[in-house]
C-alpha cells in the first residue's frame, strides 16, 4: 500500500466538488458508463439531485498510472460540518476547492481552520475557470489571506494551486490557460499528499469515522485502517465510548471503487473500509485486534443546535394519504435513523405520540422529514427551536450579499432579531457585504422574508459561531395567520374576499378543515374566515353586469419554508401528498380559551 493516498474534497456547498469528482472518476477509467451519462453520479440520494448538494459524505477510490487514490466527497451545508470534521481524521490531506467567482465562503473557512488544525497542507483547486466573470487572481489572494487569518505555518502557507473547470474536465497549472484534461491535478495529487505510511505488521486499529445501515446486514461501520491488517471472519474486539470492550467477528469486509462497494477478504493499514458485524458500533470507537486492544483518542460528536415536536397526524385528513400513520411506527422509523444519523437525538415528551427530535439545523432535520413522507409516512411537526447548553444559546456568523439599495430594509429586520453588524462595505459595482453576529433562532424563518426584501437578488449564508447568553424574546414572524373556521371546500367568492387580506396558500376547490392554516395576514392577528363561502343566488336580476373575480395565484411553500412559516402553537402536518399548515388546538373556541387562559 505504498502508493496508496487518500484525500477529503472540502468547499462550500455549490462550489462544483462532485462535478470535479465525476471527471475524476471518469477520466481515471475507474468509472466506465454505457448510454446516456449521469451528471453527480456521487449524488446516489433523490435529495441530493433535487437540491443540488451533497448531504452525505461517501468514499470512493480510483487507479491512476499504477496510484491508488482514496477519495471522500463531503457535503458542503453547515449543517452537516461534523460529518466533514469526522471525516478529516482519516485522510491523509484535503483538496480545497474554492469558486473563481465567488472567492471563500463560510464554510470554506470553518472546514479549512479544522484541516489546518490537523496539519494538513492542503491543494487549492480554483474551479469554475470557464466562467467570463472569473477573478482567479483576486481569489488565490482571498486565499491566502483566509490561510493567513486562521493562522496557517510557512509550510501551509505555500501552498499548491491548480486551475480547473469542473464541468469542463479540465485542470492547468497557468490561470492564463486551459487544459485538455485533469492530469495536472492527478500530478500534484500524487506528488503532495503523502502516501500512507502506517505500519501493516502492527496491531489492528481502525477508527470508526461515519455509519451506515442495510436491513441485511444492520449497522455498518466505515472507518480507515491506521495500522494492521483486518480481514473476513476475523475476531476482534470493538473499544466503546464508555471505555467497555465488547468482542465480535468480522462477518462481512468491504472496499471502495468507483461507485460501488467491492467484497474484499483482506485490508491493510491505509484503506478505507466498511464492515458489518458489530453490534450498536458508533462513530469515534475503535476496531482492534482481541489479543491488543489499544483504542485511538474518541472522535467528539457535536451537540445538536435544533429541535421540533414530531408526533402522529391527527388532524382530519390523517390517513388519507400515507401508509404508516401510527405512533408505533413513527417511533421504530425514528429510532432506525438513528442506528446511522450520529447527529440526531431522539427525546421522550409527556405525550405518549409525540417526541422531541434534535438535529444540526434545520436543513439536516428537513431532509430526514423529506425523506419520511417519500416513504408513505405520515406526521406533524412543531417549530424549530434552539438547544440550549449550559443556559447559553448558539450563535452565527452571518454574511449577506446584497443590493446596496437593499442594505436598510436588510439590517433593520436583522438587527431586530439581535443581530449585531460586525462589518459592512460597498464594491464599486454597488453591491453591499455584510457580515453580523446573530442568534441561532434570530434566522428561523428570515429566508422568505430576506428573499422578498431583496428582490430575489441577494445571498445569505451562515455558519455556526459559538455559544453565548441568550438575549431575550425574538418575534420570528410580524404576520397572523388566516384560520379556516369550519371544514369546506374553497370556493372562489370566499377567496376573492380574502385576498386583500393577506396572502393565501390555497386555491379554489381544495378540501380545507377547521383549524387549517390557509394564509398569512396583513396585520399582527390571527383572522378566523370561511373561505368557502359562495355567492348568494336569488331570482332577481341584477341592474349591472357582475364584477370578474381575478385570484392572485396562491403562495407555495417547500418543507423548510413551511417550518420557518409556523409559529409556537401551529404545526406542519406532512404527508405523502401534501404538506399543510394548521393550529395546534384546531378548535377555535378552545383556541380562544387557552389564550385568556394563558394572559390571566
Amino acid at each position: 500500500m505504498a502508493d496508496c493516498r487518500t484525500i477529503a474534497i472540502i468547499a462550500h456547498v455549490d462550489h462544483g466538488k462532485t462535478t470535479l469528482l465525476d471527471h475524476m472518476l471518469r477520466q481515471s477509467g475507474t468509472l466506465v458508463e454505457r448510454g446516456e451519462l449521469v451528471q453527480c453520479v456521487m449524488d446516489s440520494n433523490p435529495q441530493e439531485r433535487e437540491r443540488g448538494i451533497t448531504i452525505l459524505s461517501k468514499c470512493t477510490a480510483i487507479e491512476w498510472e499504477g496510484h491508488l487514490i482514496q477519495i471522500v466527497d463531503t457535503p458542503g451545508h453547515q449543517d452537516f460540518g461534523s460529518e466533514v470534521e469526522r471525516v478529516l481524521r482519516m485522510v491523509d490531506s484535503v483538496v480545497l476547492l474554492v469558486d473563481a467567482v465567488e472567492g471563500p465562503m463560510p464554510q470554506t473557512r470553518y472546514v479549512l481552520r479544522k484541516a489546518l488544525e490537523r496539519g494538513y497542507r492542503p491543494i487549492v483547486v480554483i474551479n469554475k475557470m470557464d466562467r467570463p466573470e472569473r477573478r482567479p487572481s483576486a481569489v488565490l489572494d482571498e486565499v491566502f489571506d483566509l490561510f493567513d487569518a486562521l493562522g496557517a505555518d510557512d509550510r501551509q502557507l505555500d501552498f499548491p494551486v491548480i486551475y480547473a473547470s469542473g464541468r469542463g474536465g479540465w485542470a492547468s497549472r497557468d490561470e492564463q490557460r486551459g487544459g485538455d484534461d485533469l492530469r495536472p491535478l492527478f500530478e500534484t495529487v500524487v506528488a503532495e499528499v503523502p502516501a500512507a505510511g502506517a505500519n501493516a505488521e502492527a496491531p489492528l486499529q481502525l477508527q470508526v469515522a461515519t455509519l451506515d445501515y442495510s436491513e441485511y446486514l444492520g449497522r455498518i461501520a466505515i472507518g480507515r485502517v491506521h495500522a494492521g491488517a483486518i480481514h473476513r471472519g476475523m475476531r476482534a474486539v470493538c473499544c466503546r465510548r464508555d471505555g467497555s470492550l465488547t468482542p465480535f467477528r468480522v462477518t462481512k469486509l468491504m472496499g471502495f471503487l468507483g461507485l460501488q462497494r467491492v467484497d474484499r477478504d483482506r485490508a491493510v493499514a491505509g484503506e478505507i473500509v466498511a464492515l458489518a458485524g458489530i453490534d450498536g458500533v458508533n462513530v469515534g470507537e475503535t476496531v482492534c485486534e482481541a489479543e491488543a486492544p489499544a483504542p485511538l483518542p474518541l472522535i467528539p460528536i457535536d451537540d445538536p443546535t435544533i429541535s421540533m415536536l414530531i408526533g402522529v397526524n391527527n388532524s382530519p385528513f390523517a390517513g388519507r394519504d400515507g401508509r404508516f400513520v401510527t405512533s408505533r411506527q413513527l417511533r421504530e422509523r425514528l429510532e432506525r435513523e438513528l442506528e446511522h444519523n450520529v447527529g440526531l437525538r431522539l427525546e421522550a415528551t409527556e405525550r405518549k405520540d409525540f417526541w422531541r427530535i434534535m438535529g444540526r439545523g434545520t436543513l439536516h432535520l428537513s431532509v430526514l422529514l423529506e425523506t419520511m413522507r417519500r416513504e408513505g409516512y405520515e406526521m406533524s411537526v412543531g417549530q424549530p427551536q434552539v438547544v440550549l447548553r449550559g443556559g447559553e444559546e448558539p450563535f452565527e456568523h452571518l454574511f449577506v450579499t446584497v443590493p446596496s439599495s437593499c442594505t436598510g430594509v436588510v439590517i433593520e429586520k436583522l438587527t431586530r432579531r439581535s443581530g449585531v453588524v460586525l462589518r459592512h462595505e460597498v464594491d464599486a459595482q454597488g453591491a453591499a457585504q455584510l457580515e453580523l453576529r446573530i442568534p441561532s433562532r434570530g434566522l428561523i424563518g428570515y429566508c422568505s422574508e430576506f428573499l422578498t426584501d431583496v428582490h430575489g437578488e441577494g445571498v445569505l449564508y451562515h455558519a455556526f459561531d459559538s455559544y453565548g447568553p441568550s438575549v431575550g424574546e425574538i418575534r420570528r414572524r410580524e404576520n397572523g395567520a388566516i384560520i379556516v373556521q369550519h371544514d369546506c371546500v374553497t370556493a372562489s367568492y370566499g377567496l376573492h374576499g380574502l385576498q386583500e387580506r393577506g396572502r393565501l396558500f390555497v386555491k379554489p376547490g381544495e378540501e380545507t378543515y377547521a383549524g387549517q392554516i390557509i394564509g398569512l395576514h396583513n396585520r399582527s392577528n390571527d383572522l378566523v374566515v370561511n373561505p368557502g363561502k359562495r355567492k348568494q343566488l336569488t331570482n332577481f336580476r341584477a341592474a349591472g353586469h357582475d364584477e370578474a373575480i381575478v385570484l392572485t395565484p396562491p403562495m407555495r411553500y417547500s418543507l423548510e419554508e413551511a417550518l420557518e412559516l409556523i409559529a409556537d402553537d401551529e404545526l406542519v402536518e406532512i404527508t405523502p401528498k401534501a404538506i399543510r399548515l394548521r393550529k395546534r388546538v384546531l378548535d377555535h373556541l378552545e383556541r380562544r380559551r387557552e389564550t385568556v387562559h394563558q394572559t390571566a
